[in-house]
């Protein structure tokens, strides 16, 4: 049986790491979860972080159980809980490693724990993640839904920065995987924390303002994710993408900074979701940020209230 220990979130909330390596140790996910009061086993939901974040959104988990779902959140590797000392956060040179994390806490939620049906809410770069993972064998076999929170799927800039990048990454990123590519801090991050104004209080350690560097090889997995989207994944399970109504800049002194996707081009989500199966309603949230589940009183119940009621309904049409 798998062993869980106190989570930093505090009483009430526990968590597991999962060895991803033989070889090496330190390679692990975390695996976060409620307490559980009693028996555990029905729907499932299993959130996916994005980059530069980690597992803090207990409203999240509180909506969903609300609703009959039993919820876990993963750290995946070097990311968040998941990160040891030595480690570049967050680094991947394939966004395909993500499915053995993915993979195992599928398996942990399934034949240990008992849940017959297992939906992914999955967040930014964690959607295309998530996305990636579902069209793969092991992760068809293993979801049965997807609701993926303004993910990542293309390049926010213009066209023919887009196509310059990419190829000068897969030239470059083989060769010179950690050189860093852009660092610095993000208006959207440093406002969404209490102290700052926002609402918010997490570690900041674990996802800090200034984020973390963006490497080569990491945004030529990236890109490679988002070229596999392009081609089209054939997911055969429904899939609910939510964006905000609209992008702006990611800048102090965008009066609209709690009310825009200041990360992500909307446009950009909404064009290529149907490239992700032919079961794929697609939602705005008018007000609402790049985590819209860190939104405004007003667009955070109107996202929750989405999920909760589209996993009702898929659940229910399975």
């Amino acid at each position: 049986m798998t062993r869980w220990e106190p989570d930093l979130l505090g009483p009430g909330w526990e968590r597991t790491t999962l060895a991803l390596s033989a070889t090496d140790p330190d390679l692990v996910a975390t695996v976060v979860r409620r307490t559980p009061a009693g028996a555990t086993g029905g729907p499932a939901v299993l959130h996916v972080h994005g980059f530069n974040d980690y597992f803090f959104q207990t409203h999240l988990a509180e909506a969903l159980e609300a609703a009959g779902h039993t919820f876990y959140a993963i750290d995946l590797r070097r990311c968040g809980r998941s990160w040891r000392e030595g480690q570049v956060p967050h680094y991947v040179d394939d966004l395909a490693e993500y499915r053995v994390d993915l993979g195992l806490a599928a398996g942990l939620l399934r034949e240990e724990l008992g849940h017959d049906r297992l939906a992914v809410h999955a967040h930014s770069t964690g959607g295309l993640t998530a996305a990636l993972w579902a069209a793969s064998p092991a992760g068809r076999a293993a979801v049965d839904a997807l609701v993926l929170n303004s993910p990542w799927f293309d390049l926010n800039a213009r066209w023919f920065h887009r196509v310059v990048s990419t190829w000068v990454l897969d030239t470059l990123g083989p060769v010179d995987r950690m050189r860093v590519l852009a660092d610095g801090p993000s208006a959207y991050s440093w406002h969404l924390h209490a102290d700052n104004g926002g609402r918010w209080t997490y570690d900041r350690a674990l996802k800090p303002a200034e984020g973390f560097p963006v490497r080569a090889g990491w945004l030529r997995a990236v890109r490679r994710g988002q070229a596999r989207l392009a081609r089209g994944l054939g997911l055969e399970v429904p899939v609910l993408v939510c964006t905000a109504a609209e992008s702006g800049p990611n800048a102090r002194g965008n009066p609209r900074l709690d009310a825009q996707d200041t990360v992500l081009d909307v446009a950009q989500i909404r064009a290529r979701a149907p490239r992700l199966g032919d079961d794929v309603t697609l939602v705005t949230i008018p007000g609402g940020v790049h985590d819209l589940s860190l939104s405004a009183d007003g667009p955070r119940r109107a996202y929750l209230a989405t999920v909760v009621e589209w996993l009702a309904t898929a659940a229910a049409a399975a």
